[in-house]
């Protein structure tokens, strides 16, 4: 309801701003204990380009970032290394990146082929029919690799873990603008999880958030910083 004195918004002029609403995701920010290799997992295994890379001695740190695409119309990864750190902890709160491809089969083999670490084979989900894997980076970060058609973004999901999905689900729309997209209730594996982002699945990078049945906290340890 209007707050008393305040004109309501036509229906029609908010479908034109939402039209003309551009937001998307741009960065993940995460630490890494060698950049180069993981720069050098991510072109070859995974078929990313980088982007740009600096280094900041009088901070200490060094930076890259690398994505399916330029960073003005693309979601980007943001690799940090910090000088000396070798190793972090990923806590327990972060899942997963997914990245799409029309080929599942086929990305897990050129990982393999480049030493990559495969944790889950290519193979349809269980009961139903998309076909995934997950592959891990030389960090431990965890990627899903999701068959699918063309589209535009490929860096297609980041999965994170909460302890009350209504209260995410909320605090996303009601703060960030985003739109709940699909919600999904698994009670056989005792999860449900739920799709946000600010255009269709298919078109832009999305929030998949998993809550665990019962667990109400995880941890966020030191390595996964944050999405922009």
């Amino acid at each position: 309801m209007a707050d008393e004195g305040t004109a309501s918004v036509p229906s029609d002029e908010l479908l034109e701003w939402a039209k003309k609403d551009k937001r998307r995701f741009l960065h993940a920010v995460y630490r890494v204990g060698d950049l180069d290799r993981t720069i050098k997992f991510y072109t070859e295994c995974f078929g990313m380009k980088l982007l740009r890379k600096r280094d900041i001695p009088e901070e200490k740190y060094s930076n890259a970032f690398l994505g399916f695409g330029p960073e003005d119309t693309n979601f980007v990864v943001e690799l940090t290394y910090n000088y000396g750190v070798e190793t972090y902890d990923i806590g327990s709160g972060f899942g997963h990146f997914a990245i799409a491809t029309p080929d599942v089969y086929k990305f897990v083999e050129n990982v393999k082929a480049k030493g990559g670490t495969v944790t889950r084979e290519a193979g349809p989900v269980k009961g139903g029919s998309s076909v995934i894997a997950f592959v891990k980076d030389p960090d431990g970060y965890l990627f899903e690799i999701i068959q699918r058609g063309a589209t535009p973004e490929p860096l297609c999901q980041v999965m994170l873990r909460v302890g009350d999905l209504d209260r995410s689900i909320k605090f996303y729309e009601k703060a960030l603008g985003m739109r709940l997209l699909r919600k999904i209730d698994r009670p056989e594996y005792k999860y449900t999880l739920a799709m946000l982002g600010y255009a269709d699945e298919h078109e832009t990078t999305v929030l998949e958030l998993t809550y665990n049945y019962g667990v109400t906290e995880y941890t966020k340890g030191n390595a996964y910083a944050q999405v922009s």
